[in-house]
């Protein structure tokens, strides 16, 4: 199965950039930023200013068993880069 990855740039309260990818079963850009902010808001950072423009689809790649089982639950997978 393939899953959609929209990657995103937030600045946190304290102003540092953080970069991580949204895993979704759905191309759908709202839904996207939808369980971006349902991820910021769990992390202390729901005051983060999250669009379509920090948030944008980027590629459909395959995932391993752990990620879909994630996202089968929760609907999305948050992969963590820089600053999270």
């Amino acid at each position: 199965m393939q899953i959609h990855v929209y990657d995103t740039y937030v600045k946190a309260k304290d102003g540092h950039t953080m970069h991580f990818d949204v895993f979704t079963a759905v191309k759908d850009d709202q839904k996207a930023v939808e369980y971006a902010k349902q991820w910021l808001t769990s992390i202390g950072e729901g005051d983060a200013v999250i669009t379509s423009k920090e948030c944008s689809f980027c590629h459909s790649q395959s995932a391993p068993a752990n990620v879909m089982d994630e996202i089968n639950q929760n609907g999305f997978y948050i992969y963590k880069m820089e600053g999270c």
